[in-house]
């Protein structure tokens, strides 16, 4: 992350739009439990979409619900929710980040009402889960837009794919539904965010073999990390975006990570040294 404040986020963002990458915000924290502290969540994502403006930038927000109050009542998440997406307006996608399998359901369920109301919401949908296959063709009816990323909670192997190989296959198999034939023609968005080079080589064989142009989808990165990837895609004609995390909670935030899925260690180390 290039740092703590909004400030920090919006210059790195600047600085990727000079080479013709987009980004993607999210403002970390998680599991809010007092509606003001919610509150200011929301006020802080609607500042920085005025800032996303007034500097031009080609950039998109992620919340994560429970950020926005989900654990005290659905209501008052989606209203918050709804404020954010009516600011950012169509020009301006909003991704629902998804959270650990407990929240799956409700989670989708405030998508589908957002994604009736209006055109600019996104959601993330992890590929480590079994159900993410059915998630996806419940969803396709809205035309959405969907960001895979492979899954970082610890899930229950009754939930989840535990072993890793089993994992890319399945985000293979969902890619290749993602950017399908039916998936384009109901207007799904794809978004592929992942740093695994071999698996964004075989997704980009398909989609070539397959006639999908490079501009019908993106590849998402986090900051930091694969930037010479990223930046190559960007260069061979596919949009490429960074998602950029900052605040103050990042410690915290980074060691959950990490304690959460004991790889993402060694995925870390392999890109810093």
């Amino acid at each position: 992350m290039p740092g703590e404040t909004a400030e920090d986020a919006l210059g790195a963002a600047q600085a990727l739009q000079a080479h013709g990458i987009s980004a993607v915000f999210t403002h970390l924290g998680e599991n809010i439990n007092e509606a003001p502290e919610a509150l200011r969540v929301t006020d802080h994502y609607v500042a920085l979409l005025d800032q996303i403006r007034t500097r031009g930038l080609n950039s998109e927000v992620s919340v994560k619900l429970t950020q926005l109050g989900l654990d005290l009542s659905s209501a008052q998440c989606y209203a918050n929710l709804k404020r954010i997406i009516q600011h950012a307006g169509p020009e301006s996608t909003v991704w629902i980040d998804m959270e650990a399998s407990p929240y799956v359901d409700i989670t989708l369920e405030l998508y589908r009402r957002a994604r009736t109301a209006f055109p600019n919401v996104g959601v993330c949908l992890q590929a480590y889960l079994y159900r993410t296959a059915k998630d996806i063709a419940a969803l396709m009816p809205l035309g959405p837009a969907i960001r895979l990323v492979k899954g970082a909670y610890r899930e229950s192997p009754s939930v989840a794919y535990p072993e890793k190989k089993d994992v890319d296959a399945q985000f293979f198999a969902l890619a290749r539904t993602l950017l399908g034939g039916p998936a384009r023609r109901a207007g799904v968005r794809t978004a592929i965010a992942t740093h695994d080079c071999e698996l964004i080589r075989r997704i980009a064989e398909f989609t070539a073999s397959t006639g999908v142009a490079k501009d019908e989808y993106e590849f998402q990165m986090l900051y930091g990390i694969q930037r010479p990837e990223l930046v190559r895609l960007k260069r061979d004609g596919y949009r490429a975006r960074i998602l950029i995390a900052y605040g103050a909670y990042w410690f915290p935030w980074f060691m959950r990570r990490l304690a959460e899925r004991p790889a993402n260690v060694w995925f870390v180390i392999r890109n810093l040294f």
